[in-house]
Order: C-alpha cells, then sequence, then structure tokens
C-alpha cells in the first residue's frame, strides 16, 4: 500500500475578500503539484479583479488591492474557470489536493462557480491537514491556524497569507504530519473518506461546546464543502446549519 504523502499529490489555497466563504470573492490563488519526493512539477498562480472592492482588512492581510486587481487582475470568471480547470485534471486522475481548512476555500470556489456560470469540480479526494491536525493531536491548546500549526511542528513559514506560501507550507505540514502519525498512512481515497467523519465528529463536538452558552449555536457539518446549494437562477441558497 502506497500513502498518500508518498505519491504525487497538489496543494490549493485561495486569498479572498473575506471571511465567510458563501460571499468572499477570489483575489488570488496558487495550486502546486509536487510529486513523491515533494519536487515541483506544476506551479499554477492566478490573480482576479474580484468584481467588488476589497476591503481594507482583507488587503492588508493578503497585500493585493482594489486599484491593483482591477490594474492586473484576469476577470473574475476567467479565474475560476482556471482553477477549476486544473482542479478537475487532478482529481480526474486521482492525484490528491491538499486544502488547510478546505472547507473554506473549496467553498468559495463552489459559490463563484454559481455567481459566474461555472462549472466547479467536486472536491475528491481532498486532504485537509486542519482536520488530520485536530484528529491526531486533539487535546493541544491554543490556536489551529497554519501559521500555528507550522510554529509546533517546526515548518518554516514566510510570507503568510499569501496563497503561494501557504500552499507550500499546507503541503509540509500534511507530509510532517503523516510521518508522525501512522493511522494517517493510507491511500488518498481512504484518507479523503475518513476526514468525511472525522470533519463531522469535530463539528459535533465543538457546537456540543458552543451550546454551554448558546443553545442555538450550529457548526456546519459538511466537508470538504459546505452544504449549499443553488436554485436555477444560480442564486445561493443558505447553506444547513448556517444562520440566515
Amino acid at each position: 500500500m502506497t500513502s498518500w504523502h508518498m505519491a504525487p499529490r497538489a496543494a490549493f489555497d485561495l486569498e479572498t475578500t473575506g471571511r465567510d466563504p458563501l460571499s468572499a470573492r477570489i483575489v488570488t490563488a496558487t495550486i502546486i503539484l509536487v510529486d513523491g519526493s515533494g519536487a515541483v512539477l506544476e506551479h499554477h498562480e492566478w490573480l482576479a479583479d474580484p468584481g467588488v472592492d476589497i476591503p481594507d482588512g482583507a488587503a492588508a492581510i493578503h497585500g493585493i488591492t482594489t486599484a491593483h486587481a482591477q490594474a492586473h487582475g484576469l476577470p473574475a470568471a476567467d479565474v475560476v474557470r482556471g482553477i477549476s480547470a486544473v482542479l478537475a485534471r487532478l482529481f480526474g486522475d486521482g492525484v490528491p489536493v491538499l486544502a488547510y481548512n478546505a472547507r473554506y476555500d473549496f467553498t468559495v470556489l463552489a459559490q463563484e462557480g454559481h455567481r459566474h456560470g461555472v462549472e466547479t469540480p467536486r472536491p475528491s479526494p481532498v486532504i485537509d491537514p486542519f482536520i488530520m491536525d485536530k484528529q491526531a493531536d486533539r487535546y493541544r491548546r491554543g490556536k489551529r491556524t497554519l501559521t500555528a500549526v507550522c510554529e509546533h511542528y517546526g515548518v518554516p513559514f514566510e510570507n503568510a497569507h499569501t496563497s503561494a506560501a501557504d500552499v507550500l507550507a499546507t503541503l509540509q505540514v500534511g507530509r510532517i504530519l503523516a510521518e508522525h502519525y501512522a493511522f494517517l498512512q493510507r491511500p488518498a481515497a481512504d484518507l479523503h473518506a475518513a476526514l468525511i467523519v472525522w470533519a463531522d465528529r469535530q463539528a459535533a463536538n465543538f457546537e456540543e461546546y458552543l451550546r454551554r452558552t448558546d443553545p442555538d449555536a450550529i457548526i456546519e457539518r459538511a466537508w470538504p464543502i459546505f452544504g449549499e446549494a443553488s436554485d436555477a437562477t444560480g442564486e445561493v441558497l443558505v447553506p444547513v446549519g448556517s444562520a440566515a
């Protein structure tokens, strides 16, 4: 049996206009494909004009202003098409795609697809080091951001919150997790199936914790994409478990 971390694998990251994946627009995107040893085979980058103003807070994080995106970015629909084409090819070839907190990135991409009338691929197999780390070391205190996890596992991480840097860090964290924890050493499809279960349990546990002080708290369970839908016109409907 060849574990996913010893075979070709890719990683995917978006930088966007905001934190809400149902409304956020893509600003930058990166997909990097590596071989079994971690050598880069492909490197894809996109800069989008999201069609809306980029809030100052978001620009302060990833460094892309509205003016820069308008002057140098591709139309958002073209970026969504480009990302989707690369991901569809990778998934079609059975190549796992790592994404840190995959729920966010794949939900943003799906919503942008609805928004611009672009078909986006079904994300599978996906590998999420965020879920893996919580499953492997569930009682560790502290933050679980990519920056914090990189620090914990000794992964150098410069230029955080640029999509390219985040992708490279995600690849390294994923590999280290698999090397540290034998139960993560499995074929990509098997790990994807396990991640669905782990993500559901983690969300349920967090929801139970929140309900100690907020009885109405609801945490999205679906992974690697929110349980969202759109109607025939492409209008986005509220995902199961979220507040309107």
